[in-house]
C-alpha cells in the first residue's frame, strides 16, 4: 500500500515541477486560436475532459476530448495531445501511428523511453511524475497541472492548495459511506469522473460521476441516508438543500475565481482549488479500501496499461 499512499503525498512538488517544465515544452503546446483535440484512456481521458474545458473557458480556442478509441479522424483539428502515462496502452499507439503525417501529435508521458515517443510528432516527458502504481493519481494531475500552467494558471497557488489537501482531514469518514456520486460543472466534470474511477479502481465502490445539472434528472433518486454526494466546483442554485433532503452526506467546493472553498465537517473552511480537492477524494478512495480489507496497490481484474493482443 506504500506505492499508492506515497504518490498522492507527492502531488504538490509534482505539480511544482510541472510548472518549471511549462516554458520549455511550450513549442509542443497548442498555440491559441488552434483547434485542439486531446485523447487518453480512463483516467488520462477525464484528464483530458477538464483540460478541454479549461482551455475552451478560458478563450484559448475549440478544444475536444475524446477516448483515444473513440477519436474522429474524419475530423480536422490543428493539434492533437495525447495523454499517457505508461506510453503502451494500445488504443494510443495505433491512433498516433494513424495520424502521423496528418497533423501535429504531441504525447505527454511518464516513461521517455516507451512505444508512443516514436510515433508522437513532439514528446513532452514527465518521469518524475511517473508512477509505480496500477492506480493512476499523480501522473495524471501533474499532465493537467503541466496543461494548466501552458494556459496561464497560477501553480504556485495550486501546488499550496494541494500541500493543503494532502494533509487536511477527510471531510467524512469512509466506513460511514456505502455509495458516493461525485458532480461537477464544466472542467470539474472531468475531476467528478476521475474521482469516481478511484473509488471503483481502488475499492471496488459504488460510485458515480455526473454533471452537476443533470444530478436532479434522475441519479438523485439514489441519494439517501449513509450515501454521500461530493460536488467539485460550482453547483446549480438549491442542490444543497435537495440533496439535504435526501438525508445523503454532503461535501461541495465552491469556485471564487481561480481558488475554492471546501466546506468541511470536519476541517471547517480551507481554501483550495478543485484540482486539490481531487488529492482529498483520491485518499477518500485509498481509505474505502482499507476500510473494507482491500489493497489499493493490488487493484482488482486491473494492469498498469492495458496492451490489447
Amino acid at each position: 500500500m506504500a506505492f499508492v499512499h506515497a504518490e498522492i503525498a507527492s502531488q504538490p512538488d509534482c505539480w511544482r515541477e510541472a510548472a518549471l517544465l511549462a516554458p520549455t515544452v511550450a513549442e509542443h503546446l497548442p498555440l491559441p486560436g488552434e483547434r485542439v483535440a486531446v485523447v487518453g484512456c480512463g483516467t488520462s481521458w477525464f484528464m483530458a475532459t477538464a483540460y478541454a474545458g479549461l482551455r475552451e473557458a478560458a478563450g484559448h480556442g475549440e478544444t475536444d476530448a475524446f477516448q483515444a478509441s473513440e477519436f474522429p479522424t474524419g475530423r480536422r483539428y490543428d493539434r492533437l495531445i495525447a495523454v499517457t502515462r505508461s506510453g503502451t496502452t494500445t488504443e494510443v499507439l495505433e491512433l498516433l501511428a494513424a495520424l502521423r503525417g496528418q497533423l501535429p501529435t504531441t504525447v505527454i508521458v511518464g516513461d521517455p523511453a516507451s512505444p508512443a515517443v516514436d510515433v508522437a510528432s513532439a514528446v513532452v516527458a514527465m518521469p518524475f511524475a511517473d508512477e509505480r502504481s496500477v492506480v493512476q493519481t499523480r501522473f495524471a494531475t501533474t499532465a493537467l497541472a503541466l496543461l494548466r500552467a501552458h494556459l496561464g494558471d497560477n501553480l504556485a497557488a495550486l501546488s499550496a492548495d494541494a500541500e493543503v489537501a494532502v494533509r487536511a482531514p477527510l471531510p467524512i469518514d469512509p466506513a460511514r459511506i456505502e455509495q458516493v456520486t461525485f458532480l461537477g460543472r464544466g472542467w470539474t466534470i472531468g475531476l467528478a469522473q476521475e474521482a469516481a474511477l478511484k473509488c471503483r479502481e481502488a475499492a471496488t465502490f459504488w460510485a458515480e460521476a455526473y454533471p452537476a445539472m443533470d444530478y436532479r434528472h434522475g441519479p438523485i433518486s439514489v441519494a439517501a441516508p449513509g450515501r454521500l454526494v461530493w460536488a467539485f466546483g460550482d453547483i446549480p442554485e438549491g442542490l444543497a438543500e435537495d440533496v439535504a433532503a435526501t438525508g445523503a452526506a454532503f461535501v461541495h467546493s465552491r469556485t471564487h475565481g481561480c481558488r475554492a472553498v471546501l466546506t468541511s465537517w470536519a476541517a471547517g473552511r480551507t481554501p483550495v482549488d478543485p484540482m486539490a480537492d481531487l488529492i482529498l477524494a483520491q485518499r477518500f478512495a485509498v481509505a474505502l479500501s482499507t476500510s473494507r480489507g482491500l489493497d489499493p496497490d493490488a487493484p482488482r481484474h486491473l494492469t498498469r496499461s492495458v496492451v490489447l493482443a
